[in-house]
């Protein structure tokens, strides 16, 4: 730094190149003041700042939107749960009574057909027993005629199909 010392009314005064710089930029300053361009820029920074004000009112503003719909759908979230949930009580109570009465009427038809099946027991002993007298009295017949023709005397013949006639008419009347 090279300076030139000038003497003024008793003070030093040094020239330097900053201080010729500073000349220019205070000059400069001068003419901009004097042109109104702080206040241009005092405004453009204004207008800079209430659009800046307006965008965080605006986000501000969406964000409490954000914020409503958020708190919408956690709500919606929590009442599907909620139906989700009774759906699936209300699943498994059905299935457990569809359990029961599946169980109920499973119960119900094997005794039904238990009963069938001694209905269907009993019909046969009947039958079976029926048979075996029918079969028994054919046999008896069989043996009385074989006796009859083998053992009984003319008269004995006649007079049994006189008492078998009597006692035929008998019942028939």
């Amino acid at each position: 730094m090279t300076a030139n010392l000038i003497m003024a009314g008793g003070k030093a005064w040094y020239l330097a190149s900053e201080f010729w710089v500073l000349v220019p930029v205070l000059l400069f300053f001068a003419i901009v003041a004097w042109k109104g361009g702080f206040k241009a820029m005092g405004s453009a920074l204004d207008g800079r700042a209430d659009a800046i004000r307006d965008e965080l009112d605006e986000a501000r503003r969406l964000r409490e939107e954000a914020q409503t719909l958020l708190a919408s759908y956690q709500r919606r979230q929590a009442e599907a749960e909620e139906l989700a949930e009774d759906i699936v009580d209300r699943a498994r109570r059905d299935a457990e009574a569809m359990a029961t009465k599946a169980r109920a009427d499973l119960t119900e038809r094997l005794q039904r057909r238990a009963a069938q099946a001694e209905a269907k027991i009993a019909s046969a002993e009947a039958q079976a027993l029926a048979e075996v007298r029918s079969r028994a009295a054919d046999l008896a017949v069989d043996a009385a005629a074989d006796l009859i023709r083998t053992e009984l005397t003319a008269a004995d013949k006649t007079r049994l199909f006189k008492d078998g006639v009597t006692q035929i008419s008998g019942a028939l009347n």
